[in-house]
């Protein structure tokens, strides 16, 4: 998805197709968020086959329908993908479940995900983050974007409990369920495509949990940390454990690289930008919260009504689909003033929504922060400046906003 909007331009609303996947791949979305925020706040879509959403824009919107569970459900899915079709393992798997088992599940795990607990894994991510940077300092071209995709399983398959060799084909599996029309990831139809990747990561994640327990292994890995959880007082089914493990594993592998890929570009294409950075360190906080805004890797989440809903100027209908678009949420002027401009020094940076909110606010959030901490400090120290080496290619998905391929050519940075 294009990040930085070509100029303003008029819309049809009552032909605008949100889930055209041509819009997200070669198109620019920006300018229809605009005049939806403007103009149609709550808006309605029919598909060709019958299915509807309703869709909400403007961030004090998107707010509302991730925060409050009682009016908007997660228990009959959560992703514009599973349109139409309730989700078979809802109140079972932790994304498709409301409090209070949402909470029971998810508060034992989110004590391993704190910022003071990830703390102590800041050395060996920024060891992790060293040895992925190495490559690029040769001076030859560097596909950032699909080297990208294994960076998250580097940092986070070590705390999953996850070994080395089985990082690459999970990174594939679960970039099948979010990109199922993708031509990277695509095998067969997208209907094929989410079935296989489903089946194998929760088939994965079964057999991981079987071998611990017939082995007798004990660790403090996420996944050895979710066998233990007793929701209501009761011990997780394997089935649940697995629908759960999915979930993080889908969690823990398919936003952040594409957030280390939209702000590296936005620094390529304002290198003003790259140098007020490298030359005050302190931004980079900052600058992280800039790029999740600026990026909005999770493009959309949805939610449906528990009864009939006044938002937005308008009714949502009991049962009816929600989809709150955070990509649009982050341009907000009324909360972020000037929002097509990629801006480090940005007062209310972190207010941006790319981590939703509510019961599902994502749990790894302080993780995800330091790692692109860590990421940008390591790249500004170390680069002296990044220049693309070719055409970025955006991925097909109206789901999740990145990119498959952003080919750059870094210097090394000279030290005094």
């Amino acid at each position: 998805m294009r990040l930085t909007p070509g100029p303003a331009r008029d819309v049809d609303l009552d032909s605008v197709d949100l889930f055209d996947l041509d819009l997200y791949t070669s198109g620019d979305p920006h300018p229809v968020w605009d005049v939806m925020r403007e103009r149609a706040p709550l808006h309605h879509q029919v598909l060709p086959d019958g299915r509807e959403f309703w869709s909400v824009t403007r961030y004090e919107d998107v707010h509302r329908v991730l925060a409050d569970h009682r009016e908007f459900t997660s228990e009959r899915g959560t992703v514009p993908t599973h349109l139409g079709t309730d989700d078979v393992a809802a109140g079972v798997l932790m994304t498709s479940t409301d409090p209070p088992r949402h909470t029971e599940v998810r508060r034992p795990l989110g004590s391993k995900l704190t910022a003071r607990a990830v703390k102590s894994w800041e050395d060996k991510i920024r060891g992790t983050v060293v040895r992925f940077l190495q490559p690029a300092l040769d001076g030859e071209p560097f596909d950032l974007a699909e080297q990208a995709l294994l960076l998250p399983a580097m940092v986070t398959g070590p705390l999953l409990g996850i070994p080395e060799q089985d990082w690459e084909e999970l990174v594939q599996l679960t970039a099948m369920v979010t990109a199922p029309s993708d031509r990277h990831f695509k095998l067969g139809s997208e209907a094929a495509t989410l079935a296989i990747s489903h089946h194998e990561l929760v088939t994965y994640v079964k057999e991981w949990v079987s071998k611990r327990r017939s082995d007798g292994s004990e660790g403090d890995s996420l996944l050895h940390h979710l066998m233990n959880v007793l929701p209501g007082g009761a011990p997780l089914s394997d089935e649940e454990i697995a629908l759960d493990g999915y979930s993080i594993l889908l969690g823990a592998n398919v936003t952040t690289p594409h957030t280390v890929s939209g702000t590296v570009q936005a620094l390529i294409e304002r290198p003003e930008q790259f140098e007020k950075a490298q030359a005050d360190p302190t931004l980079i906080p900052n600058l992280v919260e800039e790029g999740l805004r600026w990026s909005s890797a999770a493009c959309n989440f949805m939610r449906y009504a528990v009864d009939d809903v006044q938002i937005a100027g308008g009714t949502i209908p009991a049962r009816g689909a929600v989809v709150a678009w955070i990509g649009s949420a982050n341009r907000d002027a009324s909360q972020f003033p000037d929002p097509h401009t990629f801006d480090i020094t940005r007062s209310n940076a972190k207010r941006q929504a790319a981590f939703g909110f509510g019961p599902h606010f994502c749990i790894g959030a302080p993780l995800a922060r330091m790692t692109l901490r860590i990421f940008f400090e390591e790249l500004l120290q170390r680069f002296g400046s990044i220049e693309l080496a070719g055409e970025p290619e955006h991925l097909r998905s109206y789901f999740i906003a990145g990119m498959t391929h952003l080919p750059i050519v870094a210097k090394k940075r000279m030290t005094p």
